[in-house]
Parts: C-alpha cells; structure tokens; sequence
C-alpha cells in the first residue's frame, strides 16, 4: 500500500477497506484480516492499525466479536457507500467543480467524458 501525505495513514487504511468492501470482496458478516494482520501487510505499527479499525467500527461498517477477530457488519457496505458518498461530495466535488470552471468545462462535456471512460472498460 503506498501512502500519501494528505490524509492520516489509519485513515487510508480504512478508505482502503471500504474499497474492498464496495467492491464485494469482503461480504457481510464476513472475518476480516486481524489488526497485526494488516499492519504486517502494510508495513505499519499495529497502533495505527487498530485505529483503522476503531474508526470503521464507530461508523458501524465493521464490528469485533471479542477474541475471535473483526468482522463486516450485516450493513457495512451500505454504510461504507454512505460514508464514501458523503466524503466525496464534500471534499472531491467541490474540487472538481473549480477546475471544470477554470477549464470552461461543461456538465455535458463531463457526460461524455464519464460515457466515453465507462464504454471503455
């Protein structure tokens, strides 16, 4: 995993497994890898690993069954969407909206591009 310096590592950790969870890899109910698990893998100190957690937890996406290990919420992934959806209109879009101004870039200019990008893959 390769980390960038604008947003906490824990963070990107967690942005991270939401990723894998919008794209179904890990289900509801389903055991995720463990704190040290994942630290390993990230080359990171499992302190800040276990803040991953701690976050993903507190908004409900992942929950701990005490001494068997972290697991995805029955509702994980719809919270995940919510929370990833909130995070983008708020930070990414009004982003997107200055530099389509800057550029004269047209919400019709963007639908092509979004067409063209999507007939693509």
């Amino acid at each position: 995993m390769d980390f960038v310096s604008k947003q906490p590592i824990y963070m990107q950790i967690a942005d991270y497994f939401c990723e894998t969870i919008l794209r179904k890899e890990w289900k509801a109910n389903e055991k995720i890898p463990s704190v040290r698990e994942i630290a390993v893998q990230v080359e990171v100190n499992p302190n800040t690993a276990i803040r991953a957690y701690t976050f993903l937890q507190d908004q409900g996406i992942i929950y701990n069954k005490r001494g068997i290990g972290y697991f995805v919420a029955e509702d994980g992934y719809v919270k995940a969407l919510e929370m990833r959806k909130a995070e983008f209109v708020q930070k990414d879009l009004p982003y997107i909206f200055k530099t389509m101004s800057l550029l004269s870039l047209k919400l019709e200019d963007l639908v092509q591009l979004y067409t063209k990008h999507f007939s693509l893959t």
